[in-house]
């Protein structure tokens, strides 16, 4: 995504109207799907995975790995900017969550247990991507 690209800004309604009722709980509410329940998890197709919510360019399938947690996860995102973090109290330990830099749709956290070369694992909930997959 480029960094001019616009913000996407939708009322609560527009949302609920657009997106499914998991995404909502998981984009809008900062949800989390159980382990190995969601659609891409174990998904190896060359592709880019994008925002369920805005459709915005968020990880490549060369960046994706199979963590063993039952979630998609990645080592980088497609971009620097594709997305942005910020901590998460939720749980007793401190998390960093990830929201997609266009709607600030809830993507998941990422830990600093992947593998090399950055050492990052992007855990992202299945429902709020969308996997443009290559022909």
């Amino acid at each position: 995504m480029a960094p001019e690209a616009e913000k996407i800004q939708k009322s609560e309604e527009q949302w609920r109207e657009e997106l499914t009722p998991d995404q909502y709980r998981v984009l809008r509410e900062a949800g989390t799907e159980r382990a190995f329940t969601g659609e891409l998890w174990d998904v190896h197709d060359q592709g880019v995975y994008r925002c369920a919510g805005c459709g915005a360019e968020l990880f490549s399938s060369d960046a994706k790995f199979d963590s063993g947690t039952g979630w998609p996860s990645f080592i980088a995102p497609a971009e620097d900017e594709a997305v942005e973090t910020a901590r998460d109290w939720k749980m007793v330990i401190p998390r960093t969550e990830v929201r997609c830099s266009r709607c600030g749709g809830h993507l998941g956290h990422v830990f600093n247990d992947g593998p090399r070369p950055t050492g990052k694992r992007y855990c992202i909930n299945s429902c709020a991507l969308e996997l443009d997959r290559e022909s």
